[in-house]
């Protein structure tokens, strides 16, 4: 799968995760969302303050709700997602004034790998 996702605190991997909405018939099943569930539970604690979160693709608005919600500190995206991306195309959730916590966003963090890799998995499914 392309999409993946790691959450990262003081140089530990402490979750590693893929979309798998299909796989588990969940909607919701987003490599940030399946990552960030890991990785508050292996330590205990529904906020993840100190943790980065790194994905290959620019999150949707319900991983960027869930990604505030979590309180991670930065967040590393490959390529922008200007149809479905939640960050810094459609509803900016970050730059809401309901957004209780908003993350340090680098965006194109390996842009050009992230979107190779997107784009030849994504041909290989229409082929």
């Amino acid at each position: 799968m392309p999409v993946g996702a790691v959450v990262v605190r003081d140089g530990v991997v402490l979750a590693v995760a893929h979309n798998r909405p299909r796989a588990l018939h969940d909607p919701t099943a987003h490599a940030e969302i399946l990552a960030i569930r890991a990785a508050c539970a292996s330590i205990g604690d529904e906020r993840l303050s100190g943790c980065d979160l790194y994905v290959t693709l620019e999150p949707c608005p319900m991983c960027a709700g869930a990604i505030s919600f979590a309180r991670i500190r930065r967040l590393y995206y490959g390529a922008p997602d200007p149809k479905g991306g939640g960050v810094e195309h459609g509803p900016r959730v970050f730059n809401q004034p309901t957004c209780h916590h908003a993350p340090e966003v680098y965006g194109g963090f390996r842009e050009t790998e992230a979107a190779a890799l997107l784009r030849t998995f994504f041909a290989g499914r229409r082929a």
